[in-house]
């Protein structure tokens, strides 16, 4: 019989990983005797608590085929986050989910990955790159393009130079300000677009803050890639992953529920509208 994904279920923490001084990955996985295998799919999220504390939504970075545990990456910012970042391996976590939609990966077997992040954003579409890697004949060529607003802000650099080192996958790094021992490009993101080897068989998985994801769609579709193949992750304050909080609505959507995934095609009109 499988959980009812609304109900929180506890977790344990197998392992703690410092990818940077405010950034953090938690492996969990489900204490024993769980009504269910955890099974997601790439670009979903959990809602994950720190009991008496509070959840947040957090987007699972590790690869479907991993069945024993999933991963959270953390930013430190707020209440929870704080009480994550005092977790150590043998302590519990709440678990809602997984919720949302994902990726289109299935549908685009055969074809070239380009993804494009800012930030974190970089989380839901690590998951991505776990699942081309995992199925690497599947997919054509996969390129990464990560912008960072300082070098200090950059984490998963190893996991950026073995896609360098490996065949058919390539990532490119900028950030806002360079500095000293910063070997990638200076510059917004969108700064390496005109540089990106595009093909008919290109499909784009793109997140970050809506600014950069909508001058990124602009210069992916002057080069000729359809708005059908423009996918984007969509960030909005999801606090109760059912869509009765009404705090992640965007027009007559929810988030929490139609997305985070969508087809560009499907939001041009509700991108860049401030109070939608």
């Amino acid at each position: 019989m499988e959980a009812d994904p609304h109900l929180p279920r506890s977790a344990v923490i197998r392992e703690r990983i410092q990818e940077s001084p405010t950034v953090f990955t938690l492996r969990v996985q489900m204490e024993e005797g769980s009504p269910r295998p955890f099974r997601f799919s790439p670009g979903q999220f959990n809602m994950i608590g720190v009991f008496g504390v509070g959840e947040i939504p957090l987007s699972i970075v590790s690869d479907p085929l991993d069945v024993d545990f999933f991963d959270h990456t953390v930013r430190v910012l707020g209440r929870v986050t704080q009480a994550m970042s005092r977790l150590v391996p043998g302590d519990r976590l709440s678990v809602r989910g997984p919720f949302g939609n994902g990726w289109p990966m299935d549908e685009k077997r055969g074809r070239d990955i380009v993804l494009i992040s800012g930030g974190l954003g970089c989380a839901p579409l690590v998951s991505v790159v776990n699942y081309v890697l995992r199925r690497r004949g599947d997919f054509g060529t996969l390129t990464v393009l990560h912008g960072v607003k300082n070098p200090g802000d950059l984490f998963w650099k190893d996991r950026f130079d073995r896609l360098n080192e490996g065949e058919g996958t390539r990532a490119f790094l900028t950030s806002d300000t360079g500095g000293p021992g910063w070997e990638g490009s200076v510059g917004p993101v969108t700064d390496l677009i005109p540089h990106l080897p595009l093909t008919p068989r290109t499909s784009a998985k793109i997140c970050g803050p809506e600014p950069m994801m909508i001058a990124t769609i602009k210069m992916l579709v002057e080069r000729g890639i359809p708005e059908d193949e423009l996918w984007i992750s969509m960030e909005r304050n999801m606090q109760c992953a059912t869509g009765f909080c009404g705090h992640c609505q965007l027009g007559e959507l929810f988030i929490c529920q139609s997305g985070p995934v969508f087809r560009y095609s499907d939001m041009k009109t509700r991108l860049g509208i401030r109070g939608l």
